[in-house]
């Protein structure tokens, strides 16, 4: 299934932490059920067809947004999160990062806004 990643022998191999998480998140989610991996490629084929109809280039170094945009998709269509959730969410995470000192890990709630579930 995921023959096409970048590999350091048998491990796969990610530019930054948020793209194990993205795909942490997915396998995960497919082993509780959430989703068949037919439909995670075709969820992951539909997000790349999006992206490069919007004019992404297709370098290689966006493969995990659309990672994480179908892994969106698919919480939404199962009614497991919102959109508004997730951009509520999302919102979330930058104002936690902005007020975090460098160095430190980021954490939800840092900047005294109060964290909803997505």
């Amino acid at each position: 299934m995921f023959s096409d990643l970048p590999r350091n022998g048998d491990e796969p191999v990610f530019r930054e932490p948020w793209e194990a998480r993205a795909f942490a998140m997915a396998v995960e989610l497919h082993a509780s059920g959430l989703f068949t991996w037919p439909e995670w490629a075709q969820a992951l084929s539909t997000a790349i067809r999006d992206a490069q109809a919007d004019g992404d280039p297709d370098c290689g170094d966006s493969y995990y947004r659309h990672w994480l945009a179908a892994l969106e998709a698919i919480v939404v269509t199962r009614a497991v999160a919102t959109t508004e959730g997730l951009a509520e969410r999302r919102e979330a995470w930058h104002r936690a990062a902005a007020a975090t000192p460098h160095g430190e890990p980021i954490e939800l709630g840092r900047d005294d806004a109060p964290v909803r579930p997505a």
